[in-house]
């Protein structure tokens, strides 16, 4: 069993040497002598266990498992190229980091995002999504969008919106549901990591007694609404968060008089205002300002 990567000088030389299929080709390239280009494939050869190349009197050709190879080696190499550009390739009044609830990036941010590009040229914004909830102060990410409480230890925050909760299916499900009751003929799609679900949805409708219907669990809104469109079941859109997606799922709203408002919010948070960089401070006013208007 291998207990370590190969080197990747050793993954430069093997990409190389596969490109021109030629030893003295790859030294061209990597500005190094044909026998070090040899060496280093004997070396990663070796760390592998398997020949990569069948040597020839001029050139070099690919064995079967070094053409399996090539490409993983590309991506990786491409990977790292793409990330350093990425990160390091810009200056840093330009580049933000934003952590972001994933219904929320999905649903909400991205459709958003073009307009925000057209106003704020020049702005590199990389975006992961997180479930955990993360003290901002351990760094990561300059701003981040959390749903629910925000602990005074987080920092600062300025609240984006609520979100209003009604039940969302296929047309063929929701045309023969007219009342509350017609809900228990349908699975019941909740997401258990939600503080505001169908239970409450219920109580609020005045509908019937949960222990008659029937539930599927799932972790995430995303997946819920997913399903949903599947014909699966019914879940809960979560207005505005997720109407981009309903309306990408071709989802019709259940119950038009029917809905729930939910008391907890979608929260921008950073440090402070004043430590925000420039990119991040156009970014927290563009949002405050689409958040208010969407």
């Amino acid at each position: 069993m291998l207990r370590h990567i190969p080197s990747l000088n050793w993954l430069r030389v093997f990409e190389a040497a596969a490109r021109t299929e030629s030893f003295t080709g790859a030294s061209q390239i990597l500005n190094m002598s044909p026998s070090a280009v040899s060496q280093q494939i004997k070396a990663l050869e070796g760390h592998l266990a398997t020949a990569l190349f069948y040597r020839g009197a001029r050139n070099v050709t690919l064995t079967e498992a070094g053409q399996s190879f090539l490409p993983v080696v590309r991506q990786a190499l491409l990977s790292v190229e793409t990330t350093a550009a990425s990160l390091f390739g810009q200056p840093k009044e330009v580049a933000l980091e934003l952590q972001a609830v994933l219904i929320f990036a999905t649903s909400w941010l991205a459709p958003r995002l073009p307009f925000f590009e057209r106003e704020n040229p020049g702005i590199q914004l990389h975006i992961t999504c997180d479930y955990r909830e993360t003290d901002v102060l351990k760094g990561g990410a300059e701003l981040r969008i959390v749903f629910g409480g925000v602990p005074h230890s987080w920092g600062e925050s300025d609240r984006l919106f609520s979100e209003t909760i009604y039940p969302v299916a296929v047309p063929e499900i929701a045309e023969r549901i007219e009342t509350v009751e017609d809900l228990l003929a349908f699975r019941m799609i909740e997401v258990a990591s939600h503080r505001s679900g169908w239970i409450n949805f219920l109580e609020t409708a005045g509908g019937p007694d949960i222990a008659d219907a029937t539930f599927c669990f799932v972790d995430s809104s995303e997946i819920s609404l997913a399903m949903a469109a599947s014909g699966y079941g019914v879940a809960l859109a979560r207005a505005p968060a997720t109407d981009g997606k309903v309306r990408e799922s071709g989802l019709v709203r259940c119950l038009p008089d029917k809905q729930m408002q939910n008391t907890e919010a979608y929260h921008l948070v950073y440090r402070n205002a004043v430590s925000l960089s420039p990119a991040a401070r156009r970014f927290r006013s563009w949002l405050l300002t689409a958040a208010e208007n969407q």
